[in-house]
């Protein structure tokens, strides 16, 4: 249970990084329809915390490295990418 609560946590924070990026103007919009496809995964109750997080990290890989993404927000997903690897691990 109390494993659970930490998940969660992560993943609220998870969401709280992707919607400072969602409301970037400066980031793509390529860029941002993968995180926010990314946010769809992880609200997705019904499937496993390793499902969500694997497919959150699948969706915001494709992206990490595109030419057009600002630096300090490329930063900001690999931060995001190290903490859905962390909730996998799990």
């Amino acid at each position: 249970m109390a494993e659970d609560k930490n998940l969660e946590e992560s993943i609220t924070q998870i969401k709280q990084q992707i919607e400072v990026l969602l409301n970037d103007n400066s980031v793509p919009r390529n860029v941002k329809a993968a995180i926010d496809e990314a946010k769809k995964a992880l609200e997705k109750k019904e499937d496993s915390y390793s499902v969500r997080s694997s497919t959150a990290t699948y969706k915001i890989d494709e992206i990490s490295n595109d030419i057009n993404l600002p630096p300090y927000a490329r930063t900001v997903i690999w931060n995001i990418l190290s903490m859905l690897e962390s909730i996998k691990d799990q």
